[in-house]
Protein backbone atom coordinates (compact mmCIF):
# COMPACT_ATOMS: atom_id res chain seq x y z
CA UNK A 1 0.00 0.00 0.00
CA UNK A 2 1.41 3.37 -0.93
CA UNK A 3 0.60 6.39 1.17
CA UNK A 4 -0.12 9.66 -0.62
CA UNK A 5 0.90 13.07 0.64
CA UNK A 6 0.03 16.52 -0.65
CA UNK A 7 2.69 18.99 -1.80
CA UNK A 8 3.27 20.13 1.81
CA UNK A 9 3.66 16.63 3.21
CA UNK A 10 0.20 16.23 4.77
CA UNK A 11 -1.59 12.91 4.36
CA UNK A 12 -4.15 12.92 1.55
CA UNK A 13 -6.12 10.13 3.22
CA UNK A 14 -6.45 10.50 6.99
CA UNK A 15 -7.13 6.78 7.40
CA UNK A 16 -3.57 6.04 6.22
CA UNK A 17 -2.25 7.34 9.55
CA UNK A 18 -0.54 5.01 12.01
CA UNK A 19 2.12 5.46 14.66
CA UNK A 20 4.66 4.13 12.15
CA UNK A 21 3.59 6.74 9.58
CA UNK A 22 3.82 9.40 12.31
CA UNK A 23 7.38 8.31 13.10
CA UNK A 24 8.32 8.56 9.41
CA UNK A 25 6.77 12.02 8.99
CA UNK A 26 8.47 13.24 12.19
CA UNK A 27 11.81 11.85 11.03
CA UNK A 28 11.46 13.68 7.70
CA UNK A 29 10.93 16.87 9.76
CA UNK A 30 14.05 16.17 11.86
CA UNK A 31 12.09 15.18 14.98
CA UNK A 32 12.63 12.02 17.02
CA UNK A 33 9.33 11.38 18.79
CA UNK A 34 9.33 10.77 22.53
CA UNK A 35 6.54 10.43 25.13
CA UNK A 36 6.07 14.21 25.32
CA UNK A 37 5.51 14.40 21.56
CA UNK A 38 3.05 11.50 21.68
CA UNK A 39 1.02 13.17 24.44
CA UNK A 40 0.50 16.24 22.25
CA UNK A 41 -0.17 14.12 19.14
CA UNK A 42 -2.92 12.23 20.99
CA UNK A 43 -4.44 15.51 22.26
CA UNK A 44 -4.61 16.96 18.75
CA UNK A 45 -6.08 13.73 17.33
CA UNK A 46 -8.76 13.78 20.04
CA UNK A 47 -9.42 17.46 19.28
CA UNK A 48 -9.87 16.59 15.60
CA UNK A 49 -12.28 13.75 16.43
CA UNK A 50 -14.37 16.14 18.53
CA UNK A 51 -14.38 19.21 16.27
CA UNK A 52 -13.49 17.80 12.81
CA UNK A 53 -10.74 20.38 12.37
CA UNK A 54 -7.08 20.77 13.19
CA UNK A 55 -6.56 23.45 15.83
CA UNK A 56 -4.57 26.58 15.14
CA UNK A 57 -1.98 27.58 17.74
CA UNK A 58 -4.24 29.22 20.33
CA UNK A 59 -6.83 26.38 20.48
CA UNK A 60 -3.97 23.85 20.45
CA UNK A 61 -2.34 25.50 23.48
CA UNK A 62 -5.71 25.53 25.26
CA UNK A 63 -6.45 21.87 24.43
CA UNK A 64 -3.00 20.79 25.63
CA UNK A 65 -3.41 22.81 28.85
CA UNK A 66 -6.81 21.21 29.49
CA UNK A 67 -5.55 17.65 28.94
CA UNK A 68 -1.93 17.77 30.09
CA UNK A 69 -1.83 20.69 32.52
CA UNK A 70 -0.83 24.34 32.42
CA UNK A 71 2.93 23.58 32.36
CA UNK A 72 2.57 21.85 28.99
CA UNK A 73 -0.16 24.13 27.67
CA UNK A 74 2.26 26.87 26.70
CA UNK A 75 3.51 28.03 23.31
CA UNK A 76 7.14 27.77 24.48
CA UNK A 77 6.69 24.11 25.46
CA UNK A 78 5.08 23.28 22.10
CA UNK A 79 7.77 25.19 20.19
CA UNK A 80 10.47 23.08 21.87
CA UNK A 81 8.73 19.87 20.80
CA UNK A 82 7.60 21.05 17.36
CA UNK A 83 9.91 23.88 16.22
CA UNK A 84 8.77 26.51 13.76
CA UNK A 85 5.00 26.20 13.54
CA UNK A 86 3.84 23.77 16.26
CA UNK A 87 0.16 23.67 15.21
CA UNK A 88 1.08 22.90 11.60
CA UNK A 89 3.82 20.41 12.44
CA UNK A 90 1.90 18.43 15.04
CA UNK A 91 -1.12 18.25 12.70
CA UNK A 92 1.12 16.89 9.94
CA UNK A 93 2.70 14.26 12.21
CA UNK A 94 -0.72 13.36 13.66
CA UNK A 95 -2.01 12.70 10.14
CA UNK A 96 -4.51 15.54 10.21
CA UNK A 97 -5.28 18.31 7.72
CA UNK A 98 -3.29 21.54 7.91
CA UNK A 99 -4.91 24.02 10.31
CA UNK A 100 -6.84 26.65 8.35
CA UNK A 101 -4.86 29.72 9.35
CA UNK A 102 -1.37 28.22 9.06
CA UNK A 103 0.67 29.41 6.12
Amino acid sequence: MSIEFDEEGFLRNLSDWSETVAEEIAQSEGICLNDSHWEVIMVIREFYQTFQLSPAMRPLVKAVANKLGKDKGKSIYLLKLFPGSPAKLVAKIAGLPKPDNCL
